[in-house]
């Protein structure tokens, strides 16, 4: 990459000449004033902002303090690409990096976070890191890192054009999360309005059966028929992406086997937060059958759409009410047959079920726009830092 041939007012500079890590720290963080607390759980991989975090007040041990403008770049697991501009004064984890520019007259402070989310800086973070399970880059080999950096006034172009596209991915991040709270409140209004015009019946009445699925070895090969498992169905609808395979019998297919409008429900799971969630199956890929963690239900489809289904065992409302069913053993966290079939229901008229569906449909189809919008927006903005910095 040195033989690159340079602009005018270009250089080379090594991060650590230009780039200080901070070492402020608070002993305690409550008596000093500090109300937040970031771990790398609450940074999310190429999200500039940082959306979420814990309060001190809570309890925490971290001590590495940052201020608003400061650049906090993972140092654990660098390959998750977590960096983030603080907007707010707080402690984080000291898996966390915090950074600042040494001299704004030579590196603009808001561009240093754009220099951070680089491939060659990642590539360099990563292969600086030691340990297998969780590896970690450290500052003498981060401050070792050379890029070339222009003038202040080319900076200062550089980093209205990026943050005008930071920007945009941030507006269409909002509408986004904004219209999963559309979706998530008409679902939950729908149901509510429900409860107060239809009779309440048990989910069992609904159901033609429900079935648990199979606890034979799967495994990454050609053989056998596609079995799906609790990554797969975890994001509310099927995903096809990560699929082993299980080998049995045609007799033993004929019971597992999955098909058009089949609901599976997570039974168990260490994560309580998991247990009850459900995706309709749309159009099963081969012959495909589902592991023993997971509950098929069949509805009778004269009364009950299979995706009305899902909606109702996936809203808040219902989720709540599953805890009660929930119970713990061995880590784990499970729920029988039994439990979801008692399951209070008040299901409307077919045709009120389609309608809803139907909103949910157009909803989904807006969403998905703003998902691919972007997804274009980030490559826009990963590719205008590949030709300003790439190899």
């Amino acid at each position: 990459m040195k033989n690159k041939t340079l602009k005018p007012g270009w250089n080379w500079v090594k991060f650590g000449d230009v780039v200080r890590l901070s070492k402020s720290k608070s002993k305690d963080p409550l008596v000093d004033g500090f109300e937040r607390y970031v771990g790398l759980e609450h940074l999310e991989p190429g999200d500039l902002r940082v959306r979420s975090y814990g309060n001190v007040a809570d309890g925490v041990t971290f001590t590495s303090v940052f201020q608003p403008g400061q650049v906090l770049f993972g140092k654990r697991r660098a390959y998750q690409r977590k960096v983030a501009v603080a907007d707010f004064s707080g402690v984080c984890s000291g898996d966390i990096y915090v950074l600042e520019t040494k001299d704004p007259q030579i590196l603009l402070p808001e561009l240093l976070p754009f220099i951070c989310q680089t491939e060659a800086f990642f590539e360099h973070a990563v292969g600086t890191s030691a340990g297998s399970l969780s590896p970690r880059t450290n500052w003498a080999s981060l401050a070792s890192f050379e890029f070339i950096l222009p003038s202040i006034a080319t900076q200062t172009k550089i980093v209205k054009v990026l943050r005008a596209m930071e920007s945009l991915v941030c507006i269409q991040t909002n509408a986004l999360e904004c219209a999963y709270t559309m979706r998530s409140a008409l679902v939950e209004d729908t149901l509510e309005s429900y409860s107060r015009t239809n009779p309440v019946k048990s989910l069992g009445y609904y159901l033609l059966s429900l079935s648990y699925g199979s606890s034979s070895r799967s495994s990454y090969n050609e053989k056998g028929y596609p079995i799906l498992r609790i990554p797969n169905v975890l994001r509310g609808k099927v995903d096809y992406s990560d699929i082993q395979r299980i080998e049995i019998s045609e007799r033993e297919y004929e019971r597992l086997g999955l098909r058009k409008g089949d609901v599976l429900l997570v039974r168990t799971n260490g994560n309580p937060e998991y247990v009850g969630r459900s995706v309709v199956i749309e159009h099963p890929d081969e012959k495909t059958v589902f592991a023993s963690y997971l509950i098929r239900l069949r509805c009778d489809e004269d009364k009950l759409r299979p995706a009305f289904l899902t909606e109702f065992l996936n809203a808040l409302s219902t989720r709540r009410k599953l805890r009660g069913e929930v119970k713990s053993s061995a880590g784990n966290y499970n729920i029988n047959i039994a439990g979801i079939k008692k399951q209070p229901i008040c299901a409307p008229r077919i045709e009120d079920q389609d309608n809803l569906l139907a909103q949910l449909k157009r909803l989904d189809n807006a969403i998905e726009a703003l998902e691919l919008r972007i997804i274009a927006s980030k490559s826009i903005k990963r590719r205008l830092l590949e030709n300003l910095w790439g190899h």
